[in-house]
């Protein structure tokens, strides 16, 4: 497996597939970075020489924040929402969707699973 970044490539796969399991690289950038790097996007990780490994090596540390500075500054941004206390922040900080989405239904995924309230009926059973 060759080693990008901190991050273990599949051999078995294309290159311009396997650059994308490093966090920050996806479809587009990978293409970029086998054009700028001159390899083949359709050939085998494994088959890659050290010399192109370490061109997209230094292609990726001089052009592209990746994995952990990326984490970093992603976490930085939330954190500058939360301490501004604006809208977004706010959202954030309760575990709630931010970009607008409803939570009358759905919205499963930021809010964790139902808390069911004990003694709750629906207007059906009361009349």
């Amino acid at each position: 497996m060759p080693r990008i970044a901190g991050v273990d490539i599949p051999d078995n796969k294309p290159a311009g597939i396997a650059l994308r399991y490093i966090h920050g690289i996806g479809p587009t950038s990978a293409a970029q970075i086998c054009e700028k790097a001159r390899i083949d996007p359709h050939i085998r990780a494994k088959k890659l020489s050290e010399e192109e490994l370490s061109r997209v090596a230094s292609i990726l540390d001089s052009d592209y924040v990746i994995e952990g500075q990326l984490r970093r500054q992603l976490q930085q941004n939330v954190a500058r929402l939360r301490d501004i206390q604006c809208y977004r922040g706010l959202r954030h900080r309760r575990g709630l969707p931010v970009r607008g989405q409803r939570t009358r239904t759905n919205a499963r995924t930021r809010k964790g699973p139902k808390k069911t309230v004990a003694g709750k009926r629906s207007v059906k059973e009361m009349r």
